[in-house]
């Protein structure tokens, strides 16, 4: 396994004694960064009351976690610590289940999620699969951040999008590549969600 399992959790206090209120923290992370986006793993809902098994999606779509390696490639150049990279498991997943050695380890503890923490360089996300063995449709980290907290990844397991935040010019670049399906957001606003 390229990522390991860290028994000391601290690196996550910037998540657990943030004041951002609990929802908007398990999909966005924390607040303070300069900008915000949303990573739409299939389009939003089109119509109220609409279901995620109703959405238009071509059979050729990629998968949440290869774009999440997308998404996570292009904001490599907007950090000073690509080599030290922290990843949260949610210890919900059932195509993930936590490592046998975290299994009675410490886990990180926000409101209604509990998560293993694993360290790596970010480019360990290449190995998400293999690492966790989840197969192919395993869901993406729950959280990816830098150790300088230079921008947060957080992909909760309910809405249909992962929640990015990062200074300006990482967003632009996300929501400027073709290959990903970003838009800009404002945390605090109501995201659309999927019944």
């Amino acid at each position: 396994m390229r990522l390991s399992y860290c028994q000391d959790t601290t690196p996550a206090d910037w998540l657990v004694g943030s004041d951002t209120p609990a929802e908007q923290l398990i999909t966005f992370g924390p607040s303070g960064f300069e900008a915000f986006a949303r990573l739409r793993f299939i389009p939003d809902p089109t119509r109220p009351g609409q279901q995620e098994a109703d959405a238009d999606v071509p059979d050729d779509h990629p998968t949440d976690i290869a774009q999440t390696r997308r998404a996570l490639r292009l904001l490599a150049p907007f950090t000073s610590t690509p080599d030290e990279c922290y990843f949260c498991l949610w210890e919900g997943y059932a195509d993930a289940p936590l490592p046998p050695e975290v299994q009675h380890g410490r886990l990180v503890e926000l409101p209604h999620r509990r998560y293993a923490l694993l360290r790596g360089s970010l480019a360990d996300i290449d190995a998400w699969e293999a690492d966790l063995g989840g197969g192919q449709n395993i869901a993406p980290p729950a959280f990816v951040w830098p150790a300088d907290h230079s921008w947060c990844f957080a992909s909760d397991v309910d809405p249909h999008w992962a929640g990015i935040g990062a200074e300006r010019a990482a967003v632009d670049a996300l929501v400027g590549d073709p290959r990903l399906d970003v838009v800009p957001a404002r945390p605090a606003d109501p995201q659309p969600w999927y019944r």
